[in-house]
């Protein structure tokens, strides 16, 4: 499962959302859903635009977890 680490993200270059969706040309709607659900299906292409404009690896906007169903 993947987790979206976009909240932690803008917390730590303090950035807003508003800012964001600005310089990184996507929509207000868009970081808002992929801001409040982690675990929002983001386009690729969305998160390597949300990354350039971060200045920060696309990796560093999500993080992969264990699914729920796999056995230890």
């Amino acid at each position: 499962m993947i987790r979206l680490r976009l909240k932690e993200v803008l917390h730590e270059k303090r950035i807003s959302q508003s800012k964001l969706s600005r310089i990184a040309d996507v929509s207000m709607s868009t970081i808002q859903e992929m801001y409040h659900n982690p675990y929002h299906d983001a386009v690729l292409s969305t998160l390597d635009r949300i990354a350039k404009a971060l200045k920060v690896n696309i990796s560093d906007l999500y993080e992969v977890l264990p699914d729920e169903t796999e056995a230890p």
